[in-house]
C-alpha cells in the first residue's frame, strides 16, 4: 500500500512539473512568467543595455531583464510544441 501511495504521489508531481513547462526566451518559468515579463518590461522601459543592471533578489526578474539586454523577443513559449520533432525523417 505504501508503494502504491508513493508512486501515485510521484506521478502527480511529474504531471504538475510538465504542466508548468513554459519558457520566457529560453528561461524556464516557475509559474506564469510574470516575473520574467516584469524584468523584460523594466529593462525595456529604462533602456538597460548591461546585464550587470539586472541584479535584484528576484531570479525571474533578472532573467527577464537579461533577456531584453540579450535581444530576446519577450515571448512566453510552451514546451507543448515539441511534438514536431518526430518529423525529422521527412
Amino acid at each position: 500500500m505504501k508503494t502504491l501511495c508513493a508512486m501515485t504521489l510521484l506521478v502527480s508531481m511529474l504531471g504538475s512539473t510538465i504542466a508548468s513547462a513554459d519558457t520566457f526566451d529560453g528561461y524556464e518559468c516557475t509559474d506564469d512568467c510574470s516575473g520574467h515579463q516584469a524584468g523584460y518590461d523594466w529593462a525595456e522601459g529604462n533602456y538597460i543595455d548591461d546585464e550587470d543592471s539586472c541584479d535584484t533578489t528576484s531570479q525571474s526578474f533578472n532573467e527577464g531583464c537579461k533577456s531584453f539586454v540579450q535581444g530576446g523577443s519577450g515571448i512566453v513559449s510552451s514546451d507543448d510544441d515539441d511534438d514536431d520533432d518526430d518529423d525529422e525523417d521527412e
